[in-house]
Parts: C-alpha cells; sequence; structure tokens
C-alpha cells in the first residue's frame, strides 16, 4: 500500500514548493520528490520528518494564520487602492467589536480613528485610513476592543507606483552604451584592479562618443582572496568591495605624511607597477598593498577629522547613522573574521567559536567594545568608497549621459559572507540557489548561494529587500537585476544533491516588484531584467506591466540551429547585448576560442569539441550572411575585428531601448572573464585582465570605430 503523503504535500504547496515545472526545451514536465518537498521543508525550518510531523506543523501554521490580525506587510500598487485596511478579527464574533487605527506620519507624528463594527461573515474588517497614504513606507498599528479581547497588530504599509520608471518616458528614442567588468580594467594609473577613478575616466571617454550609459560588474563586497571573488558570490550585497577605491583619490592623503611615504617607497612603487603589468589581477597582492595604504589613510583620518566637526567628520557621522546597524554587522564580521583567522580560524563562519557564531550574541558585542578601531576601520572603507561611487555618478550627471551609471544586483551572496551571517533567520541552509538540467548541463546548475526564506522575508517586513535595492540605486540611473526570475521563483536544490533533486520555490513577485518600483521612482532609475534561461510564461508580460526591460543575447536570438534573428524583430522594450559575462567575447567567438577553453577544461570531449567546431563553422557564416543582409559586412573574408564593428552597428539598429556594448569587444579580447562549471585551477575566472589600458583604447581609431558603429543612434 502506497505511503500517504497528503499532508506534507499540502504543506509543500503551502510553503511554496512548487510541484512541477516544464523543462527548457518545452518537451518535458519534472515533478518534485517527497524526499525533496521533505528537504527543502526541513531547509525552511518546518518540520515535515513524517506524515504525523507535517500535519502537525500544518495546522500549526494554519492557527498562526487565523489569529493574525493583519500581515506584517503589506505592499499596494497605487495610492487609490491603499487606502483601506483589512483586518482579521481572531476570536469568536460576538457582534460588532471596537477598533482604532495609528498611521504614522512622515513627521512622525501619528494620525487615528476609532470606530466601531462588526465582521463580515469571514470574520473581516474592511476599515478606512485616517489619511490617504501617499506612495512610500507607513507604520499602521491596529488594536480591536471586544470583551475582555484587545489583540494589538502593527504592519509596515508599503504604497508603490504603477510602474518603475518608464523606459519610454526617459528615453524619447533609443540609447546605447558601454559595460565594464571593472575591476578587469587595465590603466596607466591604477594598481593593477580598475578602480573608481578608472570608471569616471571611461564615462568621459564613452560620454564623448554620445553614449548613454556605462554599466559595471556587481560592486558588491568580497574577500579579495584568489578563489573566492566572483562579484555574483558576495561576502555582502549591501555593501560594496573596497579593492576598487582608488587610494590616491583618499582626501586624507594630502595629510597624511605616513601614506605619502609608503607610496613613496621604491618597494611599493616596484610592487604596484608589478601588479599593474600583469596579465591576470591577483586580489591578494592588490588588496594587500591598498591596505597597507589605506590603513595609514584612516589614521590620519582618526586624527585629523573624527575627532573635530569638520565635514570630512559630519559626513561620516551622517553615514555611519544612516546605515546603522546593518553597516555596524558588516563592519563587525570582518573585524571579526580577521581576528579569528589570527588564532587559526581559517574557514567560514560557520566554525567559528559558538559564541561569536551569533551576530548578537554578548561574545560579539563584547568584541566589537574591544576591537572598536578596526571595526570603524572597515565602516571608514564604506564611507569612502560611498563617496567614490556618488563621484563617478555625478561625472556620469555632468557628462549629460542621459542614463549615467548603470548598476548590477546579484542574485544571491556567499553562505560564509556577512550578510548570511548577520541574517541567519533569513538565508537559509540546508538548500542551495540553482538552475534545473537543460541542455547544457544534465544534472542543473548548483550556485552554491544560499536562497532568502520567503516567509522570513515576509515576516521582516522585507526589510532586507529594501536595503538591498535601495543600496544599488544609489547614484546610477539604472539597474540591472541579476536572474530576475528569482523575484517570480527560484529554483532550491537540497544540500548535497543535484540539480535533477531540486524544485522550484515560489516568491512574493507583486510585493517585491513594487518595493522595487518604490524605490527606483525616488531615484528615478530605470530597472532592467536578466531573464535569460528557463522563463515561465508569465514572466515576460509581467515584466512589461512594470515597465522592466527585459534582456536580449544577440547570440541566443536565433532562427534554427545556426541562423540569426533580423535587427528588426528584436523587442524594444530591452536592453540587448552580443554576450555576457559567462560567454566568450565575440572575438574569442569568431576564433573558436571557447571550444579550445572548454574542450581544455573538461568540458567537452575531443569528439564533442570536433562537433562543436563544425557548428561554429555555419554559425559563422549565418552571423555573416546577417551582418551583410543588415548592410553592416563586406567582403567575404572577414576577421574578427570587422565582425565585432559590423555587429555593434547591428546592435544599434534594433529597436531596443538599450543597447550595451561590451568593452571587452571594444578591446578585441579574446579570453572570457569566466567560465562557468569548472573551478578556479581548471580556469581562472573572474581574474582576467584587458590587455590593452584604457589610455590607448581612447586613443586608437580601430577601438573608436567599433564605439562609433553605434553613432547613428547617438545622433538621432
Amino acid at each position: 500500500m502506497p505511503h500517504d503523503t497528503s499532508a506534507l504535500r499540502t504543506l509543500a504547496r503551502h510553503a511554496g514548493i512548487v510541484e512541477s515545472y516544464v523543462e527548457q526545451s518545452g518537451r518535458e514536465v519534472r515533478h518534485a520528490s517527497d524526499d525533496t518537498r521533505e528537504a527543502l521543508l526541513c531547509a525552511m525550518g518546518l518540520d515535515a520528518g513524517d506524515e504525523r510531523s507535517a500535519a502537525r506543523t500544518l495546522e500549526d501554521w494554519r492557527a498562526r494564520d487565523a489569529a493574525e490580525l493583519m500581515p506584517p506587510a503589506r505592499v499596494v500598487r497605487g495610492p487609490e487602492r491603499a487606502r483601506e485596511i483589512v483586518v482579521r478579527v481572531p476570536f469568536p464574533r460576538t457582534g460588532a467589536v471596537g477598533w482604532q487605527i495609528a498611521q504614522n506620519m512622515p513627521g512622525g507624528e501619528d494620525a487615528e480613528r476609532t470606530g466601531r463594527d462588526a465582521p463580515d461573515e469571514n470574520g473581516i474588517l474592511r476599515l478606512r485610513l485616517p489619511i490617504e497614504p501617499e506612495p512610500g513606507y507607513h507604520r499602521i498599528r491596529v488594536r480591536l476592543h471586544a470583551g475582555s479581547h484587545h489583540p494589538v497588530a502593527e504592519q509596515m504599509l508599503i504604497v508603490a507606483p504603477r510602474t518603475c520608471p518608464s523606459p519610454r518616458a526617459r528615453l524619447p528614442r533609443p540609447v546605447f552604451g558601454l559595460t565594464a567588468n571593472l575591476y578587469a580594467v587595465r590603466s596607466g594609473r591604477n594598481w593593477g584592479a580598475g578602480d573608481l577613478t578608472d570608471l569616471s575616466a571611461l564615462i568621459q571617454w564613452m560620454a564623448g562618443h554620445g553614449a548613454a550609459f556605462v554599466g559595471v560588474n556587481p560592486l558588491h563586497a568580497l574577500r579579495n582572496v584568489n578563489g573566492d571573488i566572483s562579484p555574483y558570490r558576495p561576502v555582502s550585497r549591501i555593501y560594496r568591495n573596497p579593492l576598487y577605491l582608488d587610494v590616491e583619490a583618499v582626501p586624507e592623503l594630502a595629510e597624511s605624511p605616513d601614506a605619502q611615504r609608503l607610496l613613496a617607497d621604491p618597494l611599493t612603487r616596484t610592487a604596484i607597477a608589478e601588479c599593474r603589468g600583469s596579465r591576470w589581477l591577483d586580489y591578494d597582492r592588490v588588496w594587500s598593498l591598498k591596505t597597507a595604504a589605506l590603513e595609514a589613510l584612516y589614521a590620519t583620518f582618526r586624527e585629523r577629522h573624527l575627532s573635530t566637526d569638520s565635514p570630512r567628520a559630519r559626513a561620516y557621522r551622517e553615514f555611519a547613522a544612516r546605515e546603522g546597524t546593518a553597516l555596524e554587522d558588516h563592519a563587525t564580521f570582518l573585524a571579526l573574521e580577521e581576528a579569528l583567522r589570527g588564532r587559526g580560524h581559517q574557514g567560514s563562519w560557520h566554525g567559528w567559536p559558538v559564541d561569536f557564531k551569533d551576530a548578537r550574541s554578548p561574545a560579539v558585542l563584547e568584541f566589537r567594545e574591544r576591537h572598536a578601531e578596526r571595526v570603524d576601520w572597515h565602516r571608514w572603507l564604506q564611507f569612502e568608497i560611498e563617496r567614490q561611487v556618488a563621484r563617478a555618478g555625478h561625472a556620469a550627471r555632468e557628462s549629460g549621459m542621459r542614463i549615467g551609471l548603470y548598476q548590477d544586483l546579484a542574485i544571491g551572496c556567499s553562505p560564509d559572507g556577512s550578510d548570511a551571517w548577520a541574517h541567519q533567520d533569513l538565508l537559509i541552509t540546508g538548500a542551495n540557489l540553482g538552475a534545473p538540467p537543460d541542455q547544457y548541463s544534465a544534472t542543473g546548475q548548483n550556485w552554491g548561494l544560499p536562497p532568502l526564506n520567503p516567509h522570513t522575508l515576509l515576516a521582516n517586513r522585507y526589510e532586507y529587500w529594501i536595503a538591498l535595492v535601495r543600496a544599488a540605486l544609489r547614484h546610477c540611473g539604472a539597474l540591472r537585476i541579476d536572474h530576475i526570475l528569482g523575484l517570480f521563483r527560484q529554483f532550491w536544490i537540497p544540500e548535497g544533491k543535484t540539480g535533477i533533486h531540486g524544485a522550484y520555490v515560489q516568491f512574493p513577485t507583486e510585493d517585491l516588484l513594487g518595493i522595487l518600483a518604490l524605490e527606483a521612482s525616488r531615484t528615478g532609475a530605470l530597472i532592467v531584467g536578466e531573464d535569460l534561461g528557463t522563463v515561465p510564461p508569465e514572466v515576460p508580460p509581467t515584466l512589461r506591466d512594470w515597465e522592466i526591460l527585459g534582456t536580449k543575447v544577440m547570440y541566443f536570438e536565433r532562427e534554427g540551429e545556426a541562423g540569426f534573428r533580423p535587427a528588426r524583430d528584436y523587442d524594444e522594450l530591452a536592453l540587448t547585448v552580443a554576450d555576457t559575462h559567462d560567454m566568450v567575447p565575440l572575438a574569442g567567438f569568431w576564433n573558436g576560442r571557447d571550444i579550445e577553453i572548454r574542450r581544455a577544461t573538461g568540458l567537452l570531449s575531443d569528439e564533442a569539441a570536433e562537433r562543436a567546431r563544425e557548428l561554429r563553422v555555419a554559425e559563422r557564416d549565418a552571423l555573416a550572411e546577417r551582418l551583410r543582409a543588415e548592410g553592416g559586412l563586406r567582403g567575404d573574408a572577414p576577421e574578427a575585428h570587422d565582425i565585432v564593428r559590423s555587429a555593434h552597428g547591428f546592435l544599434c539598429a534594433t529597436p531596443s531601448r538599450m543597447v550595451s556594448l561590451s568593452l571587452e569587444d571594444v578591446a578585441l579580447e579574446t579570453e572570457p572573464v569566466n567560465v562557468p562549471g569548472v573551478d578556479h585551477q581548471a580556469y581562472p575566472s573572474w581574474t582576467r585582465r584587458l590587455t590593452t589600458t584604457l589610455e590607448a583604447l581612447a586613443d586608437d581609431t580601430a577601438a573608436t570605430a567599433r564605439v562609433d558603429a553605434c553613432r547613428p543612434r547617438a545622433d538621432a
């Protein structure tokens, strides 16, 4: 007799675990197994070890829902729908009940209403707020009165605009820009890793060619040690990587004899020159050099400013107060990790002494007090990087760019980082984010990133999501949401399993998009969703409804196995690119470099590589045919530079509102920055630097021609 799993499956549905999905080809439906359901429920902190436990957990959950006056947060799309609130009467009805509503106003005072009404047959009261709320965040407090019952509940009412800022309104005509992997940028002045002064230089160069924006990889905080350096696996998504600081642009340099001596030291200058000239980015060495200089600059900041009321000190205090506990946690984590590493704890915080695993423990609070200066140093680094990012954003606005700085928000963070340590109730263990099996991987992809628990996200009033979006939008005119499908559903893989055993988990899409629209409306930034991969049918129309640009990649826009779609068939509401950071640049595609790398790293057998080379011949012919048909390619034997220039002209002939050229393509790079699916020993992803400096590219007429292939769009 088969085991009865009805309670397990009902609980899984209640928790948002999707029962089945259609795989990428559209030919097969994959179903979640009961083992997967049990593992994912356990990861959410729900007891479902057997049928009786699952039934008890489900009963408890429903009882909590029935006793809840209001959800902890409610996101309403459009102010006209926000005036009414819904309150559940959590005890047996005895006729009319008294009620009191307090609505927190922007100035800090409360507006109140009271009354007495009978709930409907479902035990629901529909009450009007004292004042119609504007778009924004409103704290609502409700108290009921019925006999001896006086329950109180608070709700964060989030009033969102109908859409994100409209691309059609912001961009009367389509525009183009450039996207760079900032760490890979080579210049005659940086210390071996592209920095924020390089970003300002890129902005000035591109503005001179009519570009509307310059985009960068995620600037999220990393450890800056080789092997743990992916910008899509950060220590924190809220805070940034101080590796991008231009040490020589820190204001304290003019006041710091110690830092000046260090920078003038021949050994330091030699080390910087070696890093600057290296083909590959040595994160350890570059960060070590910068750390020594930044520590000297921070000492000057403490001596000259922190004990005074200087403008610099006031700006720092305002920044620290605005960031509050989140920054304090991040800085404490980094200082604590340094101290414990000095005691021999080399691994993840999961292996720390138990007293230090809890960000709110007395031991952590004591550590923060005893090491206040080191904690403050990490806080100061974030203050200075915020200033330098703001400077780049200002440079973009002053240059006349229509959009300006275009930033990137990664889908997840490292399980070993400060976000995971400070938000252990929210970032779960026992499952990883990934992607289901597809034509590229029979077992799917396991990204090793901890998922957010959607139920805790709501219980915490979406505070973490608000902080992420708000931080990412500062100083930018457009924001890319990596894997925006994660705002609809996320593919969770149980710990120790492959994607074959994974399942999708539903997320509160409308709430997350509403908050995104609210924060974007406050800055006027456009939103771009990276919607590649297995895309559910409801995603494209939902993105359009919220005025979010999708993503189109020329390489994936095909007709048949090898053919390429004409420019006129591309979507208008899209950011269109030739390739991505997970692909080989165009010149490498044309030369088949990606095939050779995949064969050398074991991703392709010799036989599969030979088939890939044969297909590449057909793809090259099809691409050249498409570019000739569009009028941008001439000649019978094009070389890589001809293809790149023609492809840029093709992209800018599409109706897409935004087109982004890759700095890798402008520089005619052939090596990828990332090879997914291989470890750092097989291919040093995220370390490959440009072969040409920014200064040389700006003076190179051929590189300029590859940018100016988009000039008709810039001059339109």
